[in-house]
């Protein structure tokens, strides 16, 4: 006997008491039917509507790659050379710091929404962003900070931003100069009232 022949009679060996299923019931059973979403579902829904709503308008879309050594300078209209040049050269205190070096684009830009409206929470005004630069001209720190450049400008309460100066990080760091709050606002007008009489 060859041995597609035994091969034959094994198969049949085995298969021998198998019967073709019925025209109706031709389907696998695929189980009970889900209940509903999972616990690991749940916890990514409750964290994702957890999330602060202000973040969806940063986008990581296409950013034109800044080259590692031209300093980032940005100001609004109405915001003095002088303001900048002071904020550039370390002029006002850091009162808050984000440390973004090494961290991944998208935790950054989950990151970066929350600390600047906490700052403008707290009444301050400038706040320091290190993020670090690359040496090559497409590096992951030239990618954040091409992106961070894009980031603070689309912030209303982002008022000016410039490169520190090499004392506070040099191009690796951002100063940043947040708007007054309504609040230190009205605090500032009340002083100026009663410096007046």
């Amino acid at each position: 006997m060859t041995q597609s022949a035994r091969d034959d009679l094994d198969f049949r060996a085995l298969m021998g008491d198998v019967r073709p299923l019925a025209r109706a019931r031709n389907r696998a059973d695929p189980g009970h039917a889900a209940r509903g979403p999972s616990e690991a579902q749940l916890a990514r829904r409750e964290s994702a509507a957890a999330e602060p709503q202000g973040r969806d308008f940063l986008s990581d879309d296409f950013v034109d790659l800044l080259p590692p050594f031209d300093p980032l300078e940005y100001r609004r209209d109405g915001i003095q050379q002088g303001v900048v040049d002071r904020l550039r050269h370390g002029g006002y205190a850091a009162q808050a710091q984000l440390h973004l070096l090494r961290r991944p684009l998208e935790e950054c830009r989950r990151a970066l929404p929350p600390f600047i409206r906490e700052a403008r929470d707290h009444d301050l005004r400038s706040v320091l962003i290190i993020h670090g630069r690359g040496r090559e001209i497409d590096s992951a720190p030239n990618v954040l900070r091409s992106y961070l450049a894009k980031w603070l400008a689309q912030f209303e309460e982002v008022q000016a931003y410039v490169s520190a100066g090499q004392a506070d990080g040099g191009l690796g760091a951002t100063w940043v100069m947040l708007r007054k709050s309504e609040r230190a606002r009205s605090a500032n007008r009340e002083r100026q009232q009663k410096r007046r009489g």
